[in-house]
């Protein structure tokens, strides 16, 4: 069998020029994949044999189709909304159900078609109750509750909110850009770049307080990468020049090391933040009378 090589010198290696291997990438599937593609199928179907019909039983067919179309385009934004919370360790629930409304646009939808081929009130309601149920049995319903804000202050909350979704632009800016670089070595080392700079995003929203320190890393710094790359893509596009990749490259190493490093350091502020409460705490029960002989000690591993 035909074994690829590869090394520390090779085009696509995982190991940085300095020797340090780079992060895995963590692989993201898709959460709404094939399963929604083919809830396509129907409105498809209804569309196409309205054609054959009267121009009532066309206009309902294309209205029904439409319907249809519609739930399925809302379930798959709800599905991704949902990917977004539980991806997340704190988070508020979507800003309105999708998928819940898409189980009720299906609903509508399927009593439209039933209507289409039998007239009548009771057939169509049943049929469109028993889709919204098999709907929802199928996908489930929207988060309906925030996850982990309890003690959060919800206006820096969404001063957070504001600038994750500044840095969340630029970071797909960037992934549109390099692109049309046609280089597969730089858009692997920009991804890997974007799980850095996600990471950090996501210590942010955990804890607000950081966000005055990080806050040059996720709008300045970051609109520079954006800028950066957007340049980089258009000049290696157009001469395929080594040095500008290579420059762009060692741009991205640097960047990448110094958004670790910020959220190396928030973590550990966290950490420091927590010791000194727990300290207070142990000499309030002191005071109390209470004595703490076996304090449990505290695991400062960072996650992984």
């Amino acid at each position: 069998m035909a074994q690829r090589f590869g090394g520390r010198y090779s085009p696509d290696s995982d190991v940085k020029p300095g020797g340090t291997p780079r992060k895995t990438q963590r692989l993201r599937v898709d959460p709404a994949g094939g399963r929604v593609n083919l809830m396509f199928v129907p409105p498809a179907v209804l569309a196409a044999t309205s054609l054959v019909g009267g121009a009532g039983t066309l206009v309902l067919g294309l209205a029904g189709a439409f319907v249809l179309a519609s739930g399925v385009w809302l379930l798959r934004e709800g599905l991704l909304a949902e990917a977004e919370y539980h991806e997340r360790k704190v988070a508020r629930r979507p800003a309105w159900p999708r998928k819940i409304f898409a189980a009720l646009l299906t609903g509508v939808g399927t009593a439209i078609a039933a209507y289409t081929s039998e007239p009548g009130i009771v057939a169509p309601v049943l049929f469109g109750a028993a889709t919204t149920a098999l709907h929802v049995a199928a996908f489930g319903i929207d988060p309906l509750k925030n996850k982990g804000m309890e003690g959060i202050d919800t206006f820096q909350q969404d001063r957070v909110a504001r600038v994750v979704d500044e840095a969340e632009k630029l970071l797909t800016g960037m992934s549109q850009a390099i692109l049309r670089a046609g280089d597969r070595r730089a858009e692997a080392r920009l991804a890997d770049f974007q799980d850095t700079a996600r990471h950090l995003i996501r210590t942010v929203e955990e804890d607000p307080r950081d966000l005055t320190a990080a806050r040059k890393y996720l709008v300045v710094y970051l609109r520079g990468a954006h800028d950066a790359t957007v340049k980089f893509a258009d000049l290696y596009a157009r001469n395929h020049d080594d040095q500008s990749r290579n420059d762009y490259l060692a741009l991205l190493d640097d960047l990448d090391e110094n958004f670790a490093a910020r959220t190396a350091k928030s973590l550990l502020d966290d950490r420091s933040d927590l010791n000194v409460e727990i300290d207070v705490l142990r000499a309030r029960l002191s005071r109390e009378g209470v004595r703490l002989d076996q304090p449990t000690p505290i695991n400062t591993k960072e996650d992984q």
